[in-house]
C-alpha cells in the first residue's frame, strides 16, 4: 500500500490587538504640534511681510502750513523728484522740500488747482518686496479766504475792522497797485486798521497761507448816518492819468442813491459808466480819455454827499488832475514830425492813445541829432533838450498853424491829441526849417535867410530908429499876411495908417518883416519893423510862416 504524505497548511499569524489603555509614543505625539507650529510661523511671516509691504509705502497729503507733506516709508527713503503744476500746459511751480514738507519757491495764487507728484526711492533691503520706487500724486485746491463785509458804517473814531470767513495768514491793504503785503505771526479771522479818513475805499487781499496771493477785493467805509453818501477812488484831489478809471461806491444801492441817473464827467470825455455791483459803479474812459493836462470833475446830484469831495452849491464834486505832457516828449514828437531841425532816435512807442499819452508823461530816452549842415551858431545856442524855450514854442506854433489850431505855442489837451494823432499816422511836415537873422550892428544892416542847411538870401534891411528901436532877441512869427494895412503912432504922437503893405510877417508885438518903399536900405529908418525892398521881401515871405524864428542881434 502506497505511503500517503500530508502537507501542513500555510498559516499567517494575526497581529495582536492593541490595548485601549496603551499610550502612543512621544514621536507620534510631537508630529501634529510641529505641523501646527509651522503653519503659525508661516502665517506670522506672511503678516510680517504684509506689514512691511504696507509700511514700505509713502504718503502725500495736504498740510496746514506748507503746500503738502510727504510721509516717508518704513526704513526711510529718498525723494527723487517733486513736481507741482497748475494745469496741463502750465509751467511747473518751483518748490523745495524741508522737513518732509513741500514749499513753493514763489507766491502761488489762492483758490488754484494744483497737481503734485512725488517720486520716492525705497531703501534696497525692502525694494525687492515693494519695488524700487513709488510715485505719489495729489490734486488739491489752494485754500482761499474772503471778507464777510465790504461796506462798513463806522462811528466817529472807530477803527476799520476787516472780518474774514476763514483765518488768514497774509493780507495786503492799500490803493490799487500799491498794496502793502504783510505775513502774520499767526492766523487771524479779524484785523483792525487805523482809520485815516472819515470815509474811503481800499483794496484788500488775504489768504490762509503765507505763500499765497489773492485777488484784491474792495472794502469801503462810510460815516454813520442815514443820508446817501459815496466815496471815490482814486481819492479826489489826486493826480490821475488820461485813462484812469474813476470808481464810486455808495453806502446805499446805486438805484436808491441815483435812480437811473449817471454822474456827469467834465471835460466831456468819451467813456461809459459801468455798474460793478449793487453799490459800485466805475467810469471807464475811452480813446484819448480825459486828455493830458485836463482838470477832471465828477458831480453827484443834490442830496448825495461825496465824502472827501469838493462841495459846490448844488452838488458834491470830486476833482482830479491829469498831468500835462513833458517838454522833452513834446520836442521828441515835434522833431519826428519835422518841426524842429533835428532827428530824434529813440525806442518805438506804440501808436495807441494809451501808449502815446504814457510816453508824453514819462518820455523815452533817446538822442537828438541835427538834421541839417551849416546850422547857425545862434540857433545852436538856443537848443536845450527838455527845457521849454523859443525854439520849441515856434515849432509848436508851426504845428498848430498847419493843423487848424490856435497858434499860441501852448500844449493843451487838444494840442497833445493832435500831436499824437499826427505821430501815429506819420503826417510829417515837408516844409523844412527856417531861421531868420537880422543884424542891427552891421553896416549895412542885413537880413540872412537860412533854410534847411542853406543860406537862401542875404539882403540889406532897415531896422527901428533910436526912438522906436527893433528889440533884440529871438521871436516866433505869429501872423503871416501877404498884404495888409499897417497903422500906429509916430514918435511925435501923430497917427499913421499905411495900406497895401506886402509880405508881412509879425514876430514881436507890432514889429514885422515886410516890404516897404525906401530910397535906400541898410540903416535904421523904421518904427521897429524890419523893412526890405519889394523883391527880397517877396523872396523871404514864403519861408517865414507862423512859427518861424526871427533872431535880432
Amino acid at each position: 500500500m502506497a505511503r500517503v504524505s500530508y502537507l501542513k497548511p500555510l498559516v499567517t499569524p494575526e497581529r495582536p490587538a492593541v490595548r485601549a489603555d496603551r499610550q502612543p509614543s512621544a514621536t507620534r505625539r510631537r508630529a501634529p504640534f510641529i505641523l501646527g507650529g509651522g503653519l503659525l510661523l508661516i502665517v506670522i511671516g506672511a503678516a510680517a511681510a504684509a506689514l512691511i509691504f504696507v509700511s514700505a509705502k509713502a504718503s502725500l497729503t495736504e498740510d496746514s502750513v506748507a503746500m503738502a507733506r510727504i510721509g516717508m516709508p518704513l526704513g526711510g527713503g529718498t525723494i527723487k523728484s517733486v513736481s507741482v503744476v497748475t494745469g496741463p500746459h502750465a509751467k511747473p511751480v518751483p518748490v523745495y522740500v524741508k522737513d518732509d514738507r513741500i514749499w513753493p519757491n514763489r507766491l502761488v495764487s489762492a483758490h488754484k488747482m494744483m497737481q503734485i507728484e512725488v517720486v520716492i526711492k525705497r531703501p534696497g533691503w525692502i525694494s525687492w518686496l515693494a519695488g524700487d520706487t513709488e510715485r505719489l500724486k495729489l490734486t488739491m485746491m489752494t485754500p482761499s479766504a474772503s471778507l464777510r463785509e465790504h461796506y462798513l458804517t463806522l462811528k466817529p473814531g472807530a477803527p476799520i475792522v476787516l472780518r474774514f470767513k476763514q483765518p488768514v495768514r497774509t493780507f495786503s491793504y492799500g490803493s490799487p497797485g500799491q498794496l502793502a503785503r504783510r505775513v502774520l505771526r499767526k492766523p487771524l479771522s479779524e484785523i483792525r486798521l487805523k482809520r485815516t479818513a472819515e470815509a474811503g475805499t481800499a483794496m484788500v487781499a488775504a489768504a490762509p497761507r503765507s505763500w499765497e496771493t489773492s485777488k484784491p477785493a474792495v472794502v469801503s467805509w462810510f460815516p454813520a448816518g442815514s443820508a446817501a453818501s459815496a466815496v471815490a477812488a482814486p481819492a479826489p484831489g489826486s493826480q490821475i492819468t488820461p485813462h484812469t478809471k474813476i470808481t464810486l461806491t455808495f453806502n446805499k444801492s446805486i438805484k436808491a442813491a441815483l435812480g437811473t441817473n449817471r454822474p456827469p464827467v467834465s471835460p466831456a470825455t468819451p467813456g461809459t459808466w459801468h455798474v460793478v455791483n449793487s453799490h459800485t459803479m466805475v467810469f471807464v474812459p475811452q480813446d484819448y480819455g480825459y486828455g493830458l493836462g485836463a482838470q477832471v470833475s465828477v458831480a453827484l446830484p443834490k442830496g448825495v454827499r461825496l465824502v472827501g469831495g469838493q462841495a459846490s452849491a448844488t452838488s458834491d464834486v470830486g476833482n482830479w488832475t491829469v498831468p500835462a505832457g513833458s517838454t522833452l516828449r513834446l520836442q521828441q514828437i515835434l522833431a519826428q514830425l519835422g518841426y524842429l531841425p533835428f532827428d530824434f532816435k529813440g525806442p518805438h512807442v506804440a501808436a495807441t492813445p494809451v501808449a502815446q499819452e504814457a510816453a508824453a508823461v514819462k518820455p523815452p530816452k533817446g538822442k537828438f541829432e541835427w538834421r541839417y549842415p551849416n546850422v547857425p551858431s545862434a540857433l545852436q545856442s538856443m537848443w536845450a533838450p527838455g527845457t521849454a524855450g523859443t525854439m520849441t514854442q515856434g515849432a509848436l506854433m508851426a504845428f498848430q498853424n498847419d493843423h487848424g489850431l490856435t497858434a499860441d505855442g501852448v500844449a493843451g489837451a487838444d494840442v497833445w491829441k493832435s500831436l499824437i494823432n499826427a505821430a501815429a499816422s506819420g503826417r510829417r511836415s515837408t516844409f523844412g526849417y527856417t531861421f531868420v537873422m537880422v543884424n542891427r550892428e552891421s553896416s549895412p544892416q542885413t537880413l540872412t535867410l537860412w533854410h534847411s542847411g542853406k543860406t537862401v538870401l542875404n539882403t540889406p534891411v532897415n531896422t527901428g530908429i533910436a526912438s522906436a528901436p527893433t528889440a533884440a532877441g529871438t521871436f516866433p512869427v505869429f501872423e503871416h499876411l501877404q498884404v495888409t494895412t499897417m497903422s500906429g503912432t509916430n514918435p511925435d504922437g501923430s497917427h499913421y495908417s499905411d495900406p497895401g503893405i506886402q509880405y508881412v510877417s509879425y514876430f514881436n508885438g507890432g514889429d514885422a518883416l515886410h516890404a516897404f518903399t525906401r530910397a535906400q536900405f541898410g540903416f535904421p529908418q523904421s518904427l521897429g519893423c524890419v523893412e526890405m525892398a519889394l523883391g527880397p521881401a517877396g523872396q523871404v515871405w514864403p519861408y517865414t510862416p507862423i512859427g518861424t524864428l526871427v533872431h535880432v542881434e
